[in-house]
């Protein structure tokens, strides 16, 4: 991944380090060597560090006394969690960010979705997905809880691409039109009920055999 205009040498480390970790190429239990990766980036480990502390921070990677950091591991009870939190914030980021949306943004948003809708692979849908509620809640010009935020479609994207590794199949995605329409429309708690219900559902019990795997058993729509 190409450098971004004015980042640091740690914050390019973490970014691509993150990427890993939530495709599943750095699998959940991993230990991140400092000594491998200053040597892939050409670095000294100072800059190294600094990346496993913001990944820390990003609830992806955790230290361990003495043996340095490992990626954390994950799993359905911690999906919940964090799909509530993001009904919570996001929400909070839509209501403010409303006023601020143009048609101009809708229409990109709108853009956006459809390419989801015919992504032909997971990484092309998550990006999209991300992209639209992305574009949505960053006029709320709240640079706080946008982090925040990230941090936890981070999570939620671990879990995903964790579910369809075994294939993938496209969908349409009407929760995020319905949201598009209320937007248009001026009604903003109709637009932030439906994403409150659209993330919410993420990583709840579904019903599915008994030997069914994650996308059979767990909704990761979001």
């Amino acid at each position: 991944m190409p450098a971004r205009p004015e980042e640091t040498q740690a914050a390019r480390i973490a970014r691509i380090l993150a990427d890993r970790i939530i495709t599943g190429e750095i699998r959940p239990g991993a230990r991140l060597r400092q000594d491998h990766i200053a040597a892939e980036f050409a670095v000294s480990h100072v800059p190294v560090r600094e990346a496993f502390r913001e990944l820390q921070a990003q609830g992806l990677a955790e230290s361990q006394p003495r043996r340095g950091f490992r990626v954390s591991e994950f799993d359905v009870s911690e999906l919940r969690e964090v799909a509530e939190m993001r009904a919570s914030l996001e929400s909070l980021a839509l209501r403010h960010a409303a006023p601020n949306l143009t048609g101009a943004l809708l229409d990109e948003a709108e853009e956006v979705t459809r390419h989801g809708d015919n992504a032909s692979t997971v990484r092309d849908w998550e990006a999209a997905n991300r992209r639209f509620h992305r574009l949505i809640l960053a006029p709320c010009s709240m640079p706080r809880l946008l982090r925040c935020i990230d941090d936890l479609q981070a999570a939620s994207a671990r879990f995903l691409f964790a579910a369809w590794r075994r294939d993938w199949e496209a969908r349409t995605d009407h929760d995020h039109r319905a949201i598009l329409d209320a937007l248009r429309k001026g009604q903003t708690e109709r637009a932030c009920a439906t994403l409150a219900r659209h993330v919410g559902w993420i990583g709840k019990r579904k019903p599915a055999g008994k030997n069914a795997y994650p996308p059979e058993t767990y909704e990761i729509s979001g």
